[in-house]
């Protein structure tokens, strides 16, 4: 990158991804298509991902952003887990935010354990692209070396 170019002239990249046992993917699916139609570089991991998997995935591609889709009733332990690894191998950075049917206090919760906003079912994918556009160049900003 020269140095006139910054990191915030390439396009966000998202990795899509569904850990677990959890089966169903049409939702992350259209999300993960709608993130590329709104100009997004997109990485969709596939079905029954461990956060370990998501994580170094993330890390590879360069993500700035992790978008976890959960509806297994297992969000309490995957996106900690995933915060944690991000943790652990210091790529704060990157995003975590995700969707599914997780109940409102949950919700609360992981938002402050440092997850990113929530979405659930219903929502217009294009509320996940302005968010994505709002949040992830502040996070680009804050952890530029």
């Amino acid at each position: 990158m020269s140095d006139e170019q910054s990191s915030n002239d390439r396009p966000i990249r998202v990795l899509v991804a569904k850990a677990g046992l959890d089966g169903h993917d049409r939702g992350a699916k259209v999300v993960a298509a709608s993130l590329r139609d709104s100009g997004m570089e997109v990485i969709y991991t596939g079905l029954r991902q461990t956060p370990e998997m998501i994580v170094h995935a993330a890390i590879q591609e360069d993500a700035d952003a992790i978008g976890l889709s959960s509806l297994s009733g297992a969000h309490m332990t995957l996106f900690p887990r995933v915060l944690e690894l991000l943790k652990e191998k210091h790529a704060e950075g990157i995003l975590l935010f995700g969707g599914g049917v997780i109940p409102a206090k949950d919700t609360a919760d992981l938002e402050k354990a440092g997850v990113g906003r929530l979405f659930g079912p219903g929502t217009d994918t294009r509320e996940i692209a302005k968010y994505l556009r709002e949040e992830v160049p502040k996070r680009r900003q804050a952890h530029e070396v």
